[in-house]
């Protein structure tokens, strides 16, 4: 399986901007992200659980002023940033679509 860069590992920053990338379903592009939490490297798609449009407040921006939870800029949904799970606001026990990446080499990889 072929991987394709997102970004350079160290332009993810705990709890600061994320980076925008599409993938691609049932033959569209789709709009995704990247952020780092606590160490960690996640992926979602960039559409709330609750209506389907983009979280971020403005490019790149995902977290919460505290930088504790990924949040809708519409209707403030909350998400956790390592499951992708809503913990509060209209979808409240929904969560973000993941998508699978890979961090090697000072690189972010999503699978192609």
């Amino acid at each position: 399986m072929s991987r394709v860069a997102v970004c350079e590992s160290a332009e993810l920053v705990d709890g600061g901007p994320g980076v925008r990338f599409e993938v691609e379903q049932r033959g569209k592009a789709v709009a995704a992200f990247a952020v780092r939490f606590r160490g960690q490297v996640h992926g979602y798609i960039n559409r709330c659980a609750h209506v389907p449009i983009e979280l971020d407040w403005n490019h790149g921006e995902f977290f919460d002023d505290a930088k504790l939870y990924l949040m809708c800029s519409t209707h403030g949904a909350i998400y956790v940033p390592e499951t992708g799970h809503c913990v509060g606001g209209p979808c409240r026990g929904s969560r973000l679509e993941p998508v699978a990446l890979e961090e090697s080499g000072g690189t972010v990889w999503r699978s192609a």
